[in-house]
């Protein structure tokens, strides 16, 4: 049997809902074998993030060129990357390794607000890593920063997945949740070509922390297993979609989604 195996880069989240955390729960709970290159460690719970302290340049490096060496990823997710140096080591390791499943999920600002990626960043995030990924996962605010383009609608959506792959993605989705419309949320999807829309009903709840996190990291976990583009997008919305509605309500801020919910509902459902 072949087992697939998937890569996160990104930050390690001290309060287990998103980040690192997020992305190996995910990844186990979609049978495939989760990997990690920690690009910061962050100090954070559902209150807030207290502080955020990256990993030395030779760290990231030594932890990169170690996972290419022995078990090279079938499909890598990159999420908090930081600052400009972070992006552009990743960015070299992904073309001298030849990684071509990259999944950008481009982490920019934590629930609460804080910062997650340096402005001196983004215009590495756009020059460097995005021309590298197979998909690009941006929530509206997110998609706003990369293209400039201040979205209202849904046609200011399809322009802004338009620019991202202009950029050199080779998908796009933009995801709904900051624009849920009439009790849903719809996910736009582009491929350079057409557009597909991924519905799902809106969950009025808090209790969203590492959302983006988990959507990403089961979308990577499908296409480490195989699937194309539109049946990975299917399962990444399912799963985040139970995580949300079975949410753990744990913490007194914006709690964790439950990552569990999705093979629970599996197997209740044989």
């Amino acid at each position: 049997m072949t087992i697939g195996k998937a890569l996160t880069i990104a930050g390690s989240d001290s309060g287990g809902g998103a980040g690192i955390q997020a992305d190996l729960k995910t990844f186990q709970e979609l049978d495939v074998y989760g990997m990690s290159v920690i690009t910061a460690v962050t100090s954070q719970n559902t209150l807030g993030v207290h502080g955020v302290y990256p990993v030395p340049a030779e760290g990231v490096i030594s932890q990169l060129d170690a996972i290419a060496e022995d078990l090279s990823p079938d499909a890598v997710k990159t999420g908090m990357l930081f600052n400009q140096e972070i992006i552009q080591i990743v960015s070299n390791k992904v073309q001298k390794h030849g990684w071509e499943k990259i999944v950008v999920d481009p982490v920019m600002i934590a629930k609460g607000g804080h910062p997650l990626l340096e402005e001196s960043a983004i215009n590495a995030l756009i020059n460097d890593l995005i021309p590298l990924s197979f998909i690009v996962t941006p929530n509206i605010p997110e998609a706003e920063a990369i293209t400039g383009i201040e979205i209202k609608s849904f046609d200011d959506r399809k322009e802004a997945a338009k620019k991202i792959c202009q950029m050199g993605a080779k998908h796009v989705i933009i995801k709904g949740g900051h624009q849920p419309s009439d009790s849903e949320i719809i996910d736009l999807l582009f491929d350079g070509y057409d557009f597909y829309e991924f519905k799902g009903n809106y969950v009025n709840t808090k209790h969203t922390h590492g959302t983006g996190c988990t959507f990403s990291a089961a979308l990577t976990a499908e296409l480490a297993k195989g699937k194309d583009v539109i049946e990975a997008v299917k399962t990444a919305k399912e799963f985040i979609h139970l995580a949300v509605e079975n949410a753990l309500g744990i913490g007194g801020g914006h709690g964790p989604t439950n990552h569990w919910a999705y093979k629970r509902n599996l197997a209740t459902s044989k």
